[in-house]
């Protein structure tokens, strides 16, 4: 506790030889994150440029890949920062803004997930109705919904949160996740309630429907021609490796959060790593690669460069 500013430091107690590797962190992540920002930036640039990819498919692959900018550019900076310092310190405040970008974003990228796949369900089960349904503003709504919904969701616990009373203030982690929880001096029965019912709501319910609309497109695209079963595979199996990745991702973080596990700190910090890093590398190299109208205008920008 900082007595003259009256301001509460946490500790980040998940860095292992920090002191010792911190440079090399600091490369490594770094690193990183300069192609994290420019490999979504690129795919985000290129959709907006190209007007045949000016379709909803496309936008929301642009707004998954801003999600990804987003969310790195709210954890890196913080991450760079204590690589090079003697404390990795953060007060508590900032903790926990740091916590509601964090699960906002993720919570916003299964929305916008969900919204691809109905996209893609009624591109190929009702595809003369698809320009009535998937409209401009219906387009809109689903984004803006990504964003808000989870947004208001996340901004209700931080108030309590904020005035809970904190018995430790050392974080197993190297970011504010859930576990900042655990630094209460009593936990509270209706935090842990209502976030059961956000994780309903945010993960499982969306969950639910993509498995749901793409069990629907299978059916559909079995029994259609061999074109039409490619042509779903094509757009669809990105969207799938994307989901199956993240899912796995946030599984491993509320798995952390929610028990006390006595993992070895370097086994942590490589999970922890995971991630912050594979997810938001991930994205634009499947879109990148897997898309074939973004893989010719990205194949097309490389060549004249070259």
């Amino acid at each position: 506790m900082d007595n003259e500013f009256n301001v509460t430091y946490i500790t980040f107690g998940g860095h292992v030889e920090v002191h010792r590797y911190g440079l090399l962190y600091f490369v490594i992540m770094f690193t990183a994150f300069i192609l994290i920002i420019c490999s979504n930036s690129t795919i985000v640039c290129l959709i907006v440029i190209h007007k045949n990819l000016h379709e909803p498919m496309y936008i929301f692959i642009a707004a998954l890949l801003i999600n990804s900018v987003l969310y790195s550019t709210a954890i890196y900076p913080k991450l760079l920062i204590d690589f090079l310092s003697e404390k990795q310190i953060i007060s508590y405040s900032a903790c926990l803004f740091q916590w509601f970008i964090y699960y906002t974003l993720a919570g916003s990228e299964f929305f916008l997930l969900s919204a691809m796949a109905y996209d893609r369900y009624v591109s190929i089960c009702k595809p003369l109705q698809y320009p009535a349904i998937m409209s401009k503003n219906t387009v809109k709504i689903l984004l803006i919904s990504a964003w808000v919904v989870p947004a208001l969701q996340m901004s209700v616990p931080m108030p309590p949160s904020a005035n809970k009373k904190l018995c430790s203030f050392t974080l197993k982690g190297i970011i504010c996740n859930s576990t900042v929880h655990k630094l209460h001096c009593v936990s509270s029965q209706a935090l842990n309630i209502y976030g059961l019912i956000v994780l309903v709501d945010v993960v499982i319910f969306p969950l639910l429907f993509i498995v749901f609309t793409y069990t629907k497109i299978f059916i559909i695209t079995y029994r259609s021609s061999r074109e039409v079963r490619s042509k779903a595979a094509q757009t669809c199996f990105p969207h799938l490796l994307v989901l199956i990745s993240f899912s796995c991702l946030i599984t491993y973080d509320v798995i952390i959060a929610r028990l006390d596990t006595d993992f070895p700190k370097t086994i942590l910090l490589i999970l922890s790593l995971q991630i912050i890093l594979y997810h938001p590398l991930f994205n634009p190299i499947i879109y990148g690669l897997k898309m074939k109208e973004i893989y010719k205008h990205l194949s097309g920008l490389f060549w004249k460069t070259v």
